[in-house]
């Protein structure tokens, strides 16, 4: 397991070490936004930051994630907890309490295109991915080296249409259940039922935004054939339905006739890499809460 230097971590657990976040989901209703506040103003928290959210004001679902600070929050945490949960009670509230200084534990699988992954790579070597990067597990051998360059463990495990149970089942045990989330930076294998159950609403995929158009191989040989003038990327959490999770984040490039294969699939490359990096980043932070099959994002 590989983590910011000591002066690094100390430095981002001392800015964070009071400040909490509260993840909200409920009936929407009148005097939930009141509730909350005051409760936190009973125990003496100041609040930074407020998104809320409603699908409808009269009959549908209310979201906030909200943001606050309170002196010795580490030792009151649990008593916090215990504290509001009459509050949640009260209205129907699926929540969460979070300490932002701790870092959540990630994973990313990998094939063999390399540009997501080092995108993320670098994002979190420069202190701007709040995660601790615990293993990248690829089918290929082809990135160890640039991987162990960071000092993170690389575990290749190839995976064949014989062997993708026993496949999983080695790459399930390497992450041992010690991760909050993981990523697929471009892996290019369907996970199964069985694996998606471990980590529900906890894997992230990115894909060109092509889908459901120029399904298949070479999407950048059928969109040139087209004549597309817009090509994008995808990020979502990954279910048992192909490349039709909650999306998370998306962008788009725009394109002209003057553009070959080879130039979409770099301009591809560069909205991939951007648009993973912020949903991940956005994860990693709190900011997503899942409502069916969409998401409200609070960036």
């Amino acid at each position: 397991m590989h983590r910011l230097s000591e002066r690094e971590w100390q430095a981002y657990r001392q800015k964070n070490k009071d400040r909490a976040r509260m993840l909200i989901s409920c009936p929407d209703r009148a005097g939930i936004v009141a509730a909350v506040s005051s409760f936190l103003f009973e125990q003496g928290a100041n609040i930074v930051q407020s998104d809320q959210y409603t699908t409808d004001p009269e009959t549908g679902r209310f979201f906030m994630r909200i943001e606050f600070d309170v002196v010795n929050l580490e030792e009151r945490y649990e008593a916090i907890k215990d504290a509001f949960r009459p509050v949640a009670e009260s209205f129907g509230m699926d929540w969460s309490l979070v300490e932002a200084k701790k870092r959540k534990k990630m994973a990313i699988f990998v094939s063999k295109e390399d540009h997501c992954l080092l995108e993320l790579l670098w994002l979190w070597k420069s202190g701007a991915l709040h995660a601790d990067i615990e293993i990248v597990v690829s089918n290929h051998p082809d990135m160890r080296e640039t991987v162990e360059s960071f000092g993170i463990p690389y575990r290749h495990i190839p995976v064949t249409k014989e062997r993708k149970a026993e496949a999983e089942e080695e790459q399930l045990a390497a992450l041992g259940g010690g991760v909050d989330v993981i990523v697929l930076a471009r892996y290019m294998q369907i996970l199964s039922p069985r694996f998606l159950q471990e980590y529900p609403m906890r894997i992230i995929n990115i894909h060109h935004s092509f889908l459901p158009a120029f399904v298949g191989a070479k999407p950048y040989e059928q969109a040139y054939r087209r004549g597309v003038k817009l090509i994008g990327a995808t990020a979502h959490y990954v279910t048992e339905e192909l490349d039709a999770g909650p999306i998370i984040e998306q962008d788009v490039q725009r394109v002209t006739h003057e553009e070959d294969v080879e130039a979409l699939k770099q301009l591809g490359r560069q909205v991939e890499r951007t648009v993973l990096a912020r949903a991940v980043g956005w994860h990693l932070e709190d900011r997503v809460l899942v409502y069916g099959n969409k998401t409200i994002v609070f960036p």
